[in-house]
């Protein structure tokens, strides 16, 4: 499935003609470099790794949904152990915030595979134990899926990077196929969640978040679940969590419980 899925990016890649270089990943080190970008954080995961998140609200964190299961049991990690670090840099974080529970895509399954599905659906919201109301952290507006060859930009953790965000203003969509962007945005381990921004209004709006990277053709590439509808469906999941009990195939686990979901572990991009 994975060579297919490759081989249908490939003959993407192939017909589309140069585009604007990409700018390199910038690391933000000061506060003047990192003050429109306190909202993403960096999301550590019980002291075993790390990803990349964005605040959406002030208490709900955009994600990747395969951060959320241990590598090496294939279960949910326990939420009580991820804590979100709002805008870190060099030891020091806006704000902190544990994690209170977490809603993922109502159709993403744990696969070893990297499969569209996988890709596609690889999305979760996690609610803060307490809302981020401070100055300098505005949650970011998230916007329709960006058109192919639309220039994106990336503000994202990861390895050899772990202490500081880094943003890279220029990258393209070069595909979308079955669901799944394939982004030239230059992404690593740790880098899975990491917000993607349109700037089409002059403004960021969050059109994405990394699931995984891949080489086509060497050439490195990034691929992201678009959000659109399937965010749409897991707010409302949240803003009516009185009736969650009645919904069917929606996955929702609260602080401390652990589900085993019965699909395999997909190779993370979590540091």
């Amino acid at each position: 499935m994975v060579r297919q899925l490759l081989a249908i990016f490939a003959i993407c890649l192939l017909a589309m003609g140069a585009k604007a270089e990409d700018t390199a990943l910038k690391r933000l080190e000061t506060g003047d470099q990192t003050r429109d970008w306190q909202a993403v954080g960096r999301l550590d995961i019980d002291g075993k790794g790390f990803c990349t998140g964005a605040l959406i609200r002030e208490d709900l964190v955009l994600t990747a949904a395969h951060c959320l299961y241990d590598p090496a049991t294939g279960e949910a990690v326990d939420l009580s152990k991820v804590e979100f670090l709002a805008g870190w840099r060099e030891g020091r974080a806006s704000a902190y915030r544990w994690v209170r529970r977490a809603i993922i895509h109502p159709e993403y399954e744990y696969s070893k595979e990297l499969q569209a599905d996988r890709v596609r659906n690889d999305i979760a919201i996690l609610e803060l134990n307490h809302p981020i109301r401070k100055s300098g952290v505005s949650p970011f507006p998230t916007a329709e899926r960006p058109r192919k060859g639309e220039e994106i930009g990336l503000v994202s953790y990861g390895r050899s990077r772990s202490e500081a965000p880094s943003l890279q203003e220029i990258c393209d969509v070069l595909a979308r196929q079955q669901g799944v962007l394939v982004m030239s945005c230059d992404v690593d381990f740790g880098s899975s969640g990491a917000p993607v921004f349109s700037f089409v209004n002059g403004q960021p709006q969050v059109v994405s978040v990394v699931s995984a990277m891949a080489n086509i053709n060497g050439k490195k590439v990034s691929l992201g679940a678009q959000l659109d509808e399937p965010l749409a469906l897991m707010l409302h999941t949240l803003d009516t969590r009185d009736r969650l009990e009645n919904r069917a195939n929606v996955s929702l686990f609260s602080k401390g419980e652990q589900r085993d979901i019965g699909a395999k572990f997909a190779t993370p991009d979590v540091e």
